[in-house]
Parts: C-alpha cells; sequence; structure tokens
C-alpha cells in the first residue's frame, strides 16, 4: 500500500523516525526504515547558510526594521546596530528543544579568524534561546524559534551558530556588519559586446579613500559583488583596473564581464498564504489531505527564448503568512507542494527547485524527477505556508554555480538588486573589516 507524502509526520511523536524526505522520492520508505538525505548526514560545521537536520525548515535571517515584510532585508546591519540581526526557524516536532546561539568571527573567505570572543563581543558567546512559540492549530506540529544577534565590537563578516545543548549544530547563517570608512560608488552600468547586452547586468564601482588612511590599497582591499544578497554566485577577486592616488580612489572597470551577471528573469512564484482556496500560482488545494494539506502548483513551461516579461516579484525570497489564522510564525501550517514543469527532453543536467527557498543550494529534496512518457518534471517538498519565489536551476560540475537561464531564460530588462562589500585589514591587525557597503537596485520600478 503506498503511503502519503510526509507520513513520518504522524509517526513522529511515537518513533525516532528522521524527517525530510528528497523529492525524488515515489514513495516514502517504510516507517523506521526511512533515512535522511545525504544532505544532512554530515554535521560538520559549515562556515555558510546551512541547515544540518530535516527537522529545521523556515529560516530567515534578516534586518529587523519594525517595517511590513522585513524580512526581505538582508542579514547587513551598520556597526552598532548588529542587535538588529534576527535568526528565526521552525523545528518540527512536538516537543521544545535547548538551542544555544554562538558568533564566530569570520575573514573575508569565511574563515574563522584568529580574534578572541571578547576581542569582538562584550558579553560571553553563549546566547540560550528562550524566545520560542508552539505552532497552534496546525497539522504539522512545530515549535517557531527566534534569536537576535548580540552587539558587536568590529565590523565584518559573521556566522550565527544554534547547536544543540550537546554542541550539535543545527542552523548556521551569515551576518555582515559593516562601518562606512570609504566612499562606495555602485551603479548600474552598459555591458560593452554584441548579444551579451541583451542577456547581462553590469555594475560599474569605485571606492574612494580620502577621508581614511590606507596602506596599499590596490592590494589590501577587497571587494565581493553580489546578486540578489546571494552568496552561491557572488564575485570574488576583483582587483582594481586603475589606481588613482591622486585622488585617493580606486576604479573598476572590466572589459571581460568580471562584473557582469545573467540578468536572468523575474522569478516565479506561489501564494500559499491560504489553504482554503486557491492562490496564484496554484492549481489545486485539498486542506482534508493527511498527514498535512496538499497543494497542486500549476504547470510551469520553460521560459528559455521567450520575450522578457515584466512583473513585480520578490528577487526569489519568501514570507510566512496565514491568512486564515494571522500569525504567520506559528499559526502558519506546513503542506506538501508538487511542482511541474513541462520539458519536451531531459535537461542536461539534474534539475532542482530553487531560490532562498533552498538556501540558494541544490538540495537533494527540491531535485525534480522527469517522467518521458509525460515529458515532465515533478517533484514535492514540505513547505510552510507563504508567498514564496522560485526558479528551476540544472546543476552542472561540481562546484559550478547552477544553470538558472536553461528554463529561465536571461534579459537584461529584469529588476534585480545588487550591493558591494569592501573590506580592508590594518596592517598588524588580524581582523578583516568590512569598511564599505553599498547596495543598488538594477531596473528598480517606480
Amino acid at each position: 500500500m503506498r503511503l502519503p507524502p510526509f507520513t513520518y509526520l504522524l509517526l513522529l511523536a511515537t518513533a525516532c523516525v528522521p524527517l525530510g524526505t528528497p523529492i525524488t522520492s515515489t514513495a516514502p520508505a517504510a516507517p523506521g526504515t526511512q533515512r535522511p538525505p545525504e544532505y544532512y548526514a554530515d554535521k560538520t560545521l559549515r562556515y555558510q547558510d546551512y541547515s544540518y537536520s530535516p527537522d529545521v525548515r523556515s529560516v530567515q535571517c534578516y534586518r529587523a526594521t519594525g517595517q511590513p515584510n522585513e524580512v526581505f532585508q538582508p542579514a547587513v546591519a551598520a556597526l552598532g546596530q548588529s542587535a538588529a540581526l534576527t535568526l528565526e526557524f521552525d523545528v518540527l516536532g512536538d516537543q521544545s528543544q535547548r538551542y544555544l546561539g554562538k558568533l564566530i568571527h569570520c575573514d573575508v573567505d569565511w574563515q574563522p579568524s584568529v580574534l578572541t570572543d571578547m576581542q569582538f563581543l562584550s558579553e560571553i558567546n553563549e546566547f540560550p534561546i528562550t524566545d520560542y512559540r508552539v505552532g497552534t492549530g496546525t497539522k504539522a506540529p512545530y515549535f517557531h524559534y527566534r534569536l537576535r544577534a548580540p552587539t558587536v565590537r568590529l565590523s565584518g563578516n559573521y556566522l550565527l551558530v544554534v547547536s544543540t545543548a550537546a554542541g550539535v549544530p543545527v542552523v548556521s547563517r551569515r551576518m555582515l556588519v559593516y562601518e562606512n570608512q570609504v566612499n562606495v560608488s555602485l551603479q548600474p552600468g552598459l555591458v560593452i559586446g554584441g548579444q551579451e547586452r541583451f542577456t547581462l547586468q553590469q555594475l560599474d564601482f569605485a571606492v574612494g579613500y580620502g577621508s581614511v588612511e590606507l596602506v596599499n590599497p590596490a592590494v589590501e582591499v577587497k571587494v565581493v559583488l553580489r546578486q540578489n544578497f546571494r552568496w552561491d554566485n557572488a564575485r570574488y577577486n576583483l582587483h582594481p583596473t586603475f589606481v588613482r592616488d591622486a585622488d585617493r580612489r580606486l576604479e573598476y572597470q572590466y572589459f571581460n564581464f568580471e562584473n557582469a551577471f545573467p540578468g536572468l528573469s523575474e522569478y516565479r512564484y506561489f501564494d500559499t498564504r491560504s489553504l482554503l482556496s486557491v492562490g496564484l500560482g496554484v492549481r489545486h488545494v485539498d486542506p482534508r489531505a493527511v498527514p498535512v494539506s496538499a497543494v497542486e502548483l500549476q504547470e510551469e513551461v520553460s521560459r528559455g527564448g521567450t520575450a522578457y516579461n515584466q512583473y513585480v516579484d520578490a528577487n526569489g525570497q519568501r514570507v510566512f503568512e496565514s491568512r486564515e489564522y494571522g500569525n504567520g510564525a506559528t499559526n502558519a501550517d506546513y503542506a506538501d507542494v508538487q511542482f511541474r514543469l513541462k520539458a519536451a527532453q531531459p535537461a542536461p543536467g539534474p534539475v532542482y527547485v530553487f531560490g532562498a527557498l533552498t538556501d540558494w543550494q541544490l538540495k537533494d529534496e527540491f531535485r525534480l524527477t522527469y517522467d518521458e512518457s509525460k515529458q515532465l518534471y515533478s517533484g514535492h517538498a514540505l513547505l510552510k505556508q507563504g508567498y514564496y519565489n522560485y526558479d528551476f536551476a540544472v546543476a552542472g560540475s561540481r562546484g559550478a554555480v547552477p544553470n538558472e537561464t536553461y528554463f529561465e531564460g536571461t534579459h537584461y530588462e529584469t529588476e534585480n538588486q545588487y550591493d558591494l562589500l569592501v573590506y580592508y585589514r590594518p596592517p598588524g591587525t588580524r581582523a578583516d573589516l568590512l569598511i564599505g557597503y553599498q547596495a543598488v537596485d538594477m531596473n528598480a520600478r517606480q
């Protein structure tokens, strides 16, 4: 007898069955035999955005502003305001857990620095998470946890790690704390090329250091350029092409697209904020399904080679909300969401659902399977109620940036956000400081 998706939710209270079935699975494993995906098997701490347990879901790390949709703000704060950086996540299950938070100071390459805790903190580097609440009125049992980062003394890269009382990591998230010691100029540029001017977006930038003394800035200043606050496709090792000592200014002007990104398309979306009616991008909802409600999304098609289509998106992000009961943190339920993508032939590599919902990573549980007879990619994922952005990505060689243009196309007209990070390590010190930061919106909608 075939079991319904996510049967483990029913067994959670009576058996130690790990949660999280890869969506390539045609049916859940028999009770008591289910194993966690390979992605979660290694508990070694990674200095990146990562979830170490399939029980951990719906992780958000952002700068709290008190404004609507503050969760869309990246985890970037000015020095002195790091306490606004907030981490929220759910843990599936009917028993609360004791978790501890800790900050790790990292260098520009996201490796742990040699600083002691007291060199960047004024308090003990261990923060019990006391702000947690149980999910209310939901089919899926879970607890919602929330942690504010402490105030730090130095700018730079920080990894916020949440661990169990036994020291096993549960969640890690990257955070940035900056100070504007230099003048950062970041603006949209013009792509010099043939067909590339229709598909790429270029960012021109410069760093002025007239108000601060920098030793050997052409070598010691390091910059990182990001698209939509992502780390997986960020541009590193960008060296200044012009060093204007008289003007105390570094200019970065390239001709081989080092500072250009595929514009892609506006992200696909679906709305499951209500499980009693059909939202945008949704074909069918079955609120009576067990153990959780079932959501079937509209069948998608490839956008490669099609004309640009303008609409407002959230640049790959998502927000959790329940329109029936209000509080998205604790009243939003989980649902079995089915993705479908029509394709006349298989892609040149494995196909994944991709976006902030996957931590911008190719996770096994979001991998789709191809049915040649139906010419259809499909798969299921356990997702919390909300509004989601996503796209479809094709995996390449190990370590390569996922290919999003195969199914999504790419256009210079697409609206995207970019930010520039400027680092410097003063002589005789052991910390890479984030001395400049600026963000810009390409093709902003008025």
